[in-house]
């Protein structure tokens, strides 16, 4: 009972990462035509339209940058709410706006929301997961990411047939529907019981523990009870010594490669340019040679093929293989699909070539990347980067690795669409450059962390806290004061 309560717990907190959706939904919408009018500005739409994709992951930046204060002081519970309630606000804005400027400043407090969200929910799921099956369950992440971005291309698919500014209102008022659900839901959820045992909260983190361990034999409470206190301990000499600087994510050697490697895969999951595809899918789909209309199906269609691998990716595979072999075969796997669409569009431009043979080989390119990412840094790249930290950083470090991630995100949103309009083919060459160098670093630099609980993650980065010296040493200097004290009130 208690594995399919903690999937459960898992699943309903990762509405957070079906808001993501919110990304996908923009690609439909930037090709209407009713959205185009009431931009009103022709002349200078590619950079408006690439304003609206990267206003909303500058938004998600600087929530994800906030989100890991709001997590040290409230808690995994609380930040998902807040998360939830600033999306009612930015998708309300969103749906009613009367001007572009106010589009853009939801689009920015909806960024906002998806920032806190897109840090939190791993996290929160990183520290209720059990190890054996921890990649499954922080996968769950991505898995709603990318139903999220399903019901995005088929509603972005169905609204391009209303004639009115319904077409583009519509799909953007949907997503006020996830963020209730989650903001009244999430009240009903455990708080993390690592967090509770950070404020000193134990009987509390202990019944938690409990409730997500399940409970059925004197043998399962023997052993949740010795799991418990191995973390108790661990949690407790960690609060000890912890300063909660920023500096701390570099202070140690240990600690700069937890750090680079969190923030690596992070940032390596955007060199995938799968973001590139989800955005601007139908602008891609354009230049193999298919029209508006044709594109936005085979959008809708490509929308379906990442969440079904990542699936059975999840269910089956990640927490048997672990992470870096996946990440080695993602890193490659893109080399070679941006390889051969650059040698279609580059030989069969479709401007002046109508090899459809060509066309649909570059579309199979395009799914295939798909596949691709949602078996390797889809899941993997959210569970590796909140696994990798100690208790007493892993919020921070979190916080910073996420903020890479829509750093970059931001970067290819924004200059995308002049890219492909500019250098046309040319553009996907930097995807393998990038791919290339991906493949290397994780092959030299990367640990696997399969299997190990999150107190376990210092043996594998060589910076093991001797809990029992650190609280030794802690009740001595506690016994200290305390002799100190009593002589001075004797005197």
């Amino acid at each position: 009972m208690g594995k399919v309560y903690n999937i459960f717990v898992a699943f309903f907190c990762s509405i957070g990462s079906f808001l993501f959706g919110q990304v996908g939904i923009i690609a439909s919408v930037i090709t209407f035509n009713t959205f185009k009018s009431f931009v009103n500005n022709p002349g200078n739409y590619d950079s408006l339209s690439g304003a609206v994709v990267s206003t909303f992951t500058g938004g998600c930046f600087f929530g994800s940058a906030i989100a890991g204060w709001t997590n040290d002081r409230f808690g995994r519970k609380r930040s998902i709410q807040l998360g939830a309630i600033v999306s009612l606000w930015g998708c309300a804005m969103q749906a009613g706006a009367n001007n572009f400027a106010c589009m853009l400043v939801g689009r920015i407090i909806s960024g906002f929301a998806v920032g806190i969200l897109s840090m939190t929910v791993p996290l929160y799921n990183t520290e209720i997961a059990p190890p054996k099956i921890r990649g499954f369950i922080v996968g769950l992440a991505q898995q709603m990411i990318g139903i999220g971005f399903i019901v995005a291309n088929w509603v972005g698919y169905g609204c391009q047939f209303l004639g009115t500014h319904a077409q583009w209102r519509l799909p953007l008022g949907l997503q006020l529907v996830p963020a209730f659900f989650l903001l009244v839901g999430i009240q009903f959820l455990p708080f993390s019981p690592r967090w509770l045992l950070e404020k000193g909260r134990d009987d509390e983190a202990r019944q938690a523990f409990y409730s997500l361990h399940g409970i059925s034999t004197p043998e399962d409470e023997a052993a949740a009870e010795r799991a418990f206190l191995t973390m108790q301990e661990s949690i407790k000499a960690e609060v000890v010594v912890r300063s909660r600087r920023l500096s701390d994510l570099w202070a140690t050697r240990a600690m700069m490669r937890r750090t680079l490697v969190a923030v690596g895969v992070q940032v390596f999951g955007q060199f995938s340019g799968i973001n590139v595809i989800n955005y601007f899918g139908p602008t891609m789909y354009k230049s193999l040679g298919l029209n508006p209309s044709q594109s936005l199906l085979v959008q809708g269609i490509y929308g379906a093929v990442g969440p079904i691998t990542n699936f059975f990716f999840i269910t089956l595979i990640v927490d048997t293989v672990g992470r870096k072999k996946p990440l080695l075969f993602g890193a490659g796997s893109f080399v070679v699909t941006y390889s051969i669409l650059t040698a279609i569009v580059a030989s069969y431009p479709p401007e002046v070539s109508a090899n459809h043979s060509a066309q649909r080989a570059g579309i199979a390119m395009i799914f295939m990347t798909s596949i691709f990412f949602s078996v390797s840094f889809g899941p993997v790249s959210w569970a590796l980067a909140s696994e990798v930290f100690p208790t007493r950083t892993r919020a921070i470090g979190t916080s910073v690795a996420t903020c890479a991630n829509w750093a970059f995100n931001v970067l290819f949103s924004q200059v995308s669409t002049l890219a492909m309009n500019s250098i046309g083919w040319k553009y996907y060459l930097l995807f393998i450059l990038l791919n290339t160098v991906d493949f290397v670093v994780i092959a030299l630099f990367f640990p696997e962390t399969k299997g190990k609980t999150l107190e376990e993650m210092a043996e594998i980065f060589g910076d093991d806290v001797d809990a029992h010296a650190v609280l030794e040493k802690a009740r001595v200097h506690e016994a200290d004061e305390k002799v100190s004290t009593e002589d001075v009130e004797r005197a």
